[in-house]
């Protein structure tokens, strides 16, 4: 069968195979014609981001025969190409000396670069260069360069530098005894390196003035909202305001753009993470505050909702930054994002439980069957409430362990809820002797309902009656409820009222009843338990008690069954 089952499957895609008529009449598979691989640019000139990032590293070499490859300038004879070197040799030493570049997050990584700046299908503006106090724009160009379709600086930027090179030569080669790191000075790299730290290191300092003036100032520190605010605001914002003022700054130093941009580029990182640190740190403040003004409300169940919201923020926050993170390292990005349609499907089929448990969190925060802190039953598990979880709810017990149930479960299954009691019933039965006279009995019920009357906080609608008379003797039935909404409170009033009901049913000399067991002896055996009873040994059972001449007695033992 499962031979069958398989050559009937391998017929269906041989049928369903396109084969041309002539290989299906010989009854040979001819091979479909493999599509032509595309070689990608060597020099990574597809977009104008990739364009600029090889330029540079041609630059930091310095390569000057691969960085001409980045001019749109002929090379086809030695004299062309010598030309070229020596363009983008005047084009390394101008952006050394007041030029500058976009920076790199703002270059576009798609292969026809941005349709919305103003500027032809075809070009690009990248940057701008000082020429004789002017600023002229780097412009970049997209034409065919063999088999493939290039980004390379225009030749109207070309012609304007090698025009400002004439007329005054620009200053190329640097101090061969001068140390360089990865193709610039090291004064360069100390320059901007200490420009960073002075910056943030000042604006830090600013920083924790202000927070310690605002706490010498406000008498409440801790629950000012706004000294909370500026003491998880300042230290981030001052490393983004440090970030801003570097990036404006950078750019009027006369260090070498190679480690300029670099620095500019890695630098976009720092203000990704002041902006995460920021966040974060906002999150948390305004989270922190909302949750003790819940809490002195008493909206337990709202302080569930803000824990769920800023749990949720924060995982919504570092996979953004994480994405602008990868996206400074020139890693593209959209693809995987377009990916995550189709893997979604796949991971919910996977992660139905995942699913169902958040579903279930949101049903629970909305339905509200419990909040953190209440006292509740669900199921077999009765405890208090601690914390309400995007996947799981979790319930300290009585025996101090904490049981975790997944809110998709706990949606589904039967709660009670102790703390959502707006007053405790209190409905004990007071069982009277047999032996209680009818005058007697009427006095214990009046007895016990001007107990309930008296006290303060019963509610409304108390009663006490003669529920049933049986052999154990007289029950008197209360009903009510005690109005309070503290479990400790009714505790207390609970047991008042049973002491006070006690000590006048004592007073009045009504006695409660007691489980009892009476046998019934005939004579012959009355005279043989009593033998008994006179032993020295169960004289020691002084709960023993023989009931008059007519032979009724009670033993707190078993006696032997009465003989015929």
């Amino acid at each position: 069968m499962r031979f069958n089952l398989r050559f009937l499957i391998l017929l269906l895609v041989a049928l369903a195979a396109p084969l041309p008529p002539l290989a299906f009449a010989a009854g040979q598979a001819e091979e479909a014609p493999t599509a032509e691989e595309v070689i990608p640019d060597p020099l990574k000139r597809e977009t104008p981001r990739s364009m600029v990032s090889g330029l540079i590293s041609a630059l930091a070499e310095p390569d000057y025969d691969r960085a001409a490859q980045y001019l749109d300038v002929p090379a086809g004879t030695n004299r062309q190409r010598t030309n070229a070197i020596n363009q983008a040799r005047n084009f390394h030493g101008m952006l050394d000396n007041g030029g500058s570049l976009a920076p790199f997050v703002a270059l576009s990584n798609d292969t026809i670069g941005k349709i919305d700046d103003d500027l032809p299908a075809e070009q690009e503006n990248v940057g701008v260069l000082t020429i004789q106090d002017k600023k002229v724009p780097i412009l970049l160009t997209r034409s065919q360069d063999g088999d493939h379709q290039v980004w390379r600086v225009a030749r109207e930027t070309i012609d304007q530098i090698a025009q400002a090179a004439r007329q005054e030569p620009v200053a190329q080669a640097p101090d061969k005894g001068e140390f360089s790191i990865a193709g610039a000075p090291l004064k360069d790299w100390a320059m901007l390196i200490g420009l960073g730290i002075l910056i943030f290191g000042g604006l830090w300092t600013v920083a924790a003035l202000i927070v310690a003036a605002m706490r010498r100032l406000v008498a409440d520190a801790e629950a000012n909202g706004l000294v909370r605010f500026m003491e998880a605001a300042l230290p981030p914002a001052s490393l983004l305001i440090a970030v801003g003022l570097f990036y404006s700054w950078a750019e009027r130093l006369p260090v070498s753009i190679v480690a300029r941009t670099t620095l500019l580029r890695y630098t976009g990182i720092v203000s990704v993470i002041a902006l995460v640190w920021f966040g974060l740190r906002l999150i948390d403040a305004v989270a922190e505050l909302a949750t003790a003004r819940m809490q002195r409300s008493q909206r337990r169940q709202v302080v569930a909702v803000i824990t769920l919201a800023r749990r949720a923020a924060k995982i919504l926050l570092l996979v953004f930054s994480g994405i602008a993170i990868l996206g400074t390292f020139g890693i593209d990005v959209t693809t995987g994002i377009a990916a995550l349609g189709i893997g979604g499907i796949a991971l919910a089929l996977g992660a139905q439980k995942t699913v169902e448990n958040l579903v279930g969190s949101v049903t629970v925060i909305a339905d509200k069957p419990l909040q953190v802190g209440d006292f509740v039953k669900v199921g077999d598990v009765v405890g208090t409430v601690e914390d309400v979880g995007i996947r799981s709810t979790r319930i300290r017990t009585g025996e101090r362990t904490v049981v975790t149930i997944p809110n998709g479960d706990l949606s589904a299954r039967q709660i009670e809820n102790f703390a959502a009691r707006d007053r405790f019933l209190f409905n004990p039965s007071i069982v009277l002797e047999p032996g209680t006279s009818s005058a007697k009995l009427r006095e214990a019920i009046s007895i016990v309902q001007q107990a309930l009357t008296e006290e303060n906080n019963m509610a409304e609608g108390h009663r006490a009656r003669l529920g049933s008379i049986t052999e154990r003797g007289f029950s008197i039935d209360v009903w009510s409820y005690i109005n309070v909404s503290e479990f400790d409170t009714q505790v207390i009033i609970r047991e008042t009222l049973l002491l006070s009901i006690y000590e006048r049913l004592e007073a009045a000399g009504v006695s409660l009843a007691f489980p009892t067991r009476k046998i019934l002896f005939s004579p012959e055996q009355l005279a043989e338990a009593r033998e008994q009873l006179a032993s020295p040994r169960a004289q020691t059972k002084a709960e023993d008690k023989v009931e008059g001449e007519a032979g009724l007695v009670t033993l707190d033992k078993a006696m032997p069954p009465p003989r015929a």
